[in-house]
């Protein structure tokens, strides 16, 4: 028998962001996470994290318009639209997508969960 399962385990870093009565839907909340700073959004009660920075050209995501019923950030340099679930650009000019984290109720706190 060998010991499946038990190869190296990737680790994370919590992040807290806040108690999910603080984040109601329509609403977006700025989180610092050590040399990042992401856009936490509840689309109609599903929460994500986004990387706050465009790919095109490292505009803040947070300061575009935002489509709570779409779940769709848009950048407000020069409009690219990003899906906030997997973070893949919908429109031009931006081309790459945008980092997007894991986000989970714990203790009565939201929290994302950064890779290590």
């Amino acid at each position: 028998m060998g010991n499946r399962g038990s190869g190296p385990r990737s680790r994370v870093v919590v992040v807290e962001v806040c108690p999910p009565e603080e984040l109601p839907p329509g609403t977006m909340r700025l989180v610092p996470a050590g040399s990042l700073t992401l856009g936490v959004y509840n689309c109609a009660g599903a929460i994500h994290a986004i990387e706050d920075r465009c790919s095109h050209d490292d505009g803040p995501l947070c300061e575009g318009e935002w489509e709570p019923e779409l779940c769709v950030v848009v950048c407000p340099r020069h409009g690219s639209r990003f899906d906030l679930e997997t973070g893949i650009p919908l429109t031009l000019p931006a081309f790459e997508s945008v980092p997007v984290f894991a986000v989970v109720e714990r203790d009565g706190m939201l929290v994302v969960e950064l890779p290590d």
